[in-house]
């Protein structure tokens, strides 16, 4: 037997960015659970690439106990109605100071199914370009750019601690390990 429905949900919790509570399913054998859960709008991460270069931030993680995180350029899906390329495209401009030419989807996965509905679309950005006036992000951030040389991918990957940016440095990884140019 499988399959379920949702038959209710309690917020108990709510934040400016997540809510948390529980939700309650009926399986198709009759059996009731429940399960805790955060709610979270989503998110996109961008792997921003050139011929020599990937453009990552390094920044500071409180939550994680993290004073310099090292990441590919990110965002919440925060604004009402905006698409995930969309956010992926105002995020880059608001990070990294940059527009791409050429974009691609790559891959989008929940960060913990387990608990939380977050999911994050990482898009591939190449014909990278400078803003003329990069847009205001988030006055809290605290963002230092990264301009992260592909002949050392590795050392990115040794030092990240990321989930979306392990993610995305490995595709890139073994792109490249079969040949990908990132101009191609």
């Amino acid at each position: 037997m499988t399959g379920f429905e949702l038959i209710g949900s309690e917020t108990v919790w709510r934040g400016a960015i997540i809510a948390a509570g529980v939700e309650h399913f009926r399986h198709a054998d009759g059996a009731i659970v429940a399960r805790d859960k955060v709610w979270h709008p989503g998110a996109v991460g961008i792997l921003a690439v050139d011929d020599e270069r990937v453009w990552l931030t390094r920044q500071p993680r409180e939550t994680g106990g993290l004073t310099a995180s090292l990441e590919i350029p990110a965002g919440k899906l925060d604004v009402p109605g905006e698409e995930p390329l969309a956010c992926a495209q105002r995020e880059l401009d608001e990070e990294i100071g940059k527009r791409a030419g050429r974009w691609q989807e790559l891959k989008v996965f929940f960060t913990s199914v387990g608990f939380s509905d977050e999911r994050i679309w990482i898009f591939l950005a190449r014909a990278l370009a400078d803003v003329d006036e990069p847009a205001e992000g988030d006055e809290n951030e605290r963002i230092e750019i990264v301009p992260w040389p592909l002949d050392d991918l590795d050392g990115a990957i040794d030092e990240c601690e990321d989930s979306k940016t392990l993610i995305a440095l490995l595709w890139l990884s073994r792109q490249l390990a079969r040949g990908w140019l990132p101009g191609s």
